[in-house]
């Protein structure tokens, strides 16, 4: 039992510092899109690396946030029984609802998306814009990372669930 809460604290932690990158990818995110304001409306100026930039910090924000919004409970959840249920009761409705749902959602993007990725990184696909950013290949790869992201935090929120469980029991 301990080598799991050592892996769920494992996680946790990644997922925690990934959170934490990723706020201030945000900020990043909000200061880029203000400078390309500032250039196109003051400057009449216009750069398309800039606003890819934009579009490609925006994915990995959403995507590679998942993970933090599961853990942190910021994801969506339709609560209502949910929010009438014992501890126990939500300790099974997480457990199974990973098990039945998350984890199995999570393997099916890594797989059918790794192809996708995989074939972008193989050409070295690029912007289509003249001055955009040449590695879209980047971009969807975030797609089976995420899935990856999830499934170690789904994976986390299980075992922590069911853990809780087995210890309630004793």
């Amino acid at each position: 039992m301990n080598i799991l809460r050592t892996l769920v604290r494992s996680i946790d932690k990644f997922t925690d510092a990934t959170g934490r990158v990723l706020a201030w990818l945000a900020l990043a995110m909000a200061l880029i899109t203000a400078f390309i304001v500032v250039m196109r409306y003051g400057f009449n100026s216009n750069s398309i690396f800039t606003q890819e930039l934009v579009t490609y910090m925006h994915g990995s924000l959403f995507l590679l946030g998942t993970a933090y919004a599961l853990k942190v409970g910021a994801h969506v959840r339709v609560d209502i029984f949910y929010r009438d249920f014992s501890d126990r009761g939500r300790a099974w409705v997480n457990s199974l609802g990973g098990i039945v749902f998350l984890i199995p959602v999570c393997l099916f993007i890594l797989i059918s998306s790794w192809n996708f990725a995989a074939e972008a990184w193989s050409i070295r696909e690029s912007s289509s814009e003249p001055g955009g950013i040449p590695a879209v290949y980047l971009l969807k790869s975030l797609i089976p990372l995420m899935a990856l992201n999830l499934l170690l935090q789904g994976m986390a929120e299980t075992l922590r669930n069911a853990l809780f469980l087995v210890d309630e029991e004793r």
